[in-house]
């Protein structure tokens, strides 16, 4: 994902024992964006039965430091897996050779979570 020349938001569903059901590719933006609806996120989670999901990013300037857009974007991700009861494990935003984890930031996720 680090290669790519627009944005793209990737989704890893998981199962009870967090194996991976499947991966796909939810959204493409632009260079720097991309306007991503929150349910298009769960709907494939809802259709395969997973019970945890991953959502992965890249930046395609290569630099993963999270915007405070992927933050709200978490944010919004949580909240929504709670009310599906799919949990969002994390958030990855993928650079150029490099990553970042927004939960292990503590950026996006409930506290105490």
């Amino acid at each position: 994902m680090a290669a790519l020349d627009q944005e793209q938001l990737r989704v890893v569903l998981l199962d009870t024992k967090h194996r991976v059901l499947t991966m796909r590719t939810v959204y493409q933006g632009s260079v720097n964006q991309a306007q991503v609806r929150v349910a298009e996120v769960f709907r494939d989670a809802v259709r395969h039965n997973a019970v945890a999901l991953v959502a992965v990013h890249n930046h395609p300037s290569g630099d993963p430091t999270p915007s405070a857009a992927d933050v709200a974007l978490t944010a919004e991700l949580a909240r929504a897996g709670e009310l599906l009861d799919v949990e969002l494990l994390d958030h990855l935003i993928v650079g150029q050779g490099r990553h970042a984890s927004l939960r292990r930031l503590g950026l996006g996720f409930p506290s105490g979570r």
